[in-house]
């Protein structure tokens, strides 16, 4: 993997995006993600996942500057590995908890909101979806995802403004479950998750598939208009000027 590193302890496995200095998601880190995803699934000694950041980020979202430049075959390559990879974390049956180093906007957000449980670094961070500034469209089982958590009254406020939250009002709002300081969010997370541990697994898988029903049906439903409707808004010219705009502040 050149996008992730994996540790494996005592029945769980620790996943670390390590992609340059803020882990901009492109086209392989999706990939690897969703391979080391399915064989952690597939596994009898790992029983549950921690996706896990770098100091200062846990993911800086969508690396626009590389998805820019793709052709109109490899966009849509990218957007239905994306999507998919959405329905497959947010569908994993085993505990996954997402220890957040640092900012997460935008696709770090959605990483966030597929786990079970989300513990963020104190700090100067944000962390929500900002896709509506940035000109791209809030594909619905993204919005399904964060309202899950947050309620679809604050979800629709939040997403029409793009609104990126501290810490500790992403944990007033139930977005983020523990807000501590950045040294000790790996280690919250690993207690939590031997916390999950300690439960009958299938009880526990059972449970969260049943409690999660709902939610995946939203994602898996009209699967290709949503991806349709997201490749239109890509190609829109007022959104390619948008991220032009992006990009250029990116590269400075």
């Amino acid at each position: 993997m050149q996008t992730l590193q994996q540790t494996v302890k005592d029945g769980y496995a620790i996943v670390t995006l390590d992609r340059g200095k803020a882990n901009p998601i492109n086209d392989q880190m999706v990939t690897e993600l969703r391979q080391l995803m399915k064989e952690n699934l597939e596994s009898d000694t790992v029983h549950g996942v921690i996706l896990n950041g770098k100091e200062n980020f846990f993911s800086a979202g969508l690396d626009v500057i590389e998805l820019f430049g793709y052709d109109e075959a490899k966009i849509k390559s990218f957007w239905q590995n994306f999507f998919d990879m959405v329905y497959e974390l947010a569908s994993f049956r085993k505990p996954l908890i997402a220890s957040i180093t640092g900012h997460s906007p935008a696709g770090g957000c959605v990483l966030a909101v597929c786990c079970d449980y989300r513990v963020m670094a104190e700090g100067k961070y944000t962390i929500g979806l900002n896709e509506v500034p940035v000109g791209i469209l809030v594909n619905e089982s993204i919005s399904a995802l964060y309202s899950f958590w947050i309620g679809e009254r604050t979800a629709y406020q939040n997403l029409m403004e793009g609104k990126l939250m501290a810490p500790q009002e992403a944990h007033q709002l139930g977005l983020i479950d523990e807000v501590v300081a950045p040294d000790q969010v790996l280690a919250t997370a690993e207690a939590k998750m031997q916390h999950y541990l300690q439960f009958g697994r299938d009880i526990w898988q059972n449970s969260k598939m049943m409690l999660r029903k709902d939610v995946l049906d939203r994602i898996a439903r009209d699967q290709e208009a949503k991806l349709e409707a997201s490749l239109k808004q890509w190609w829109n010219p007022a959104t390619r000027q948008t991220l032009e705009g992006i990009i250029a502040r990116l590269k400075k």
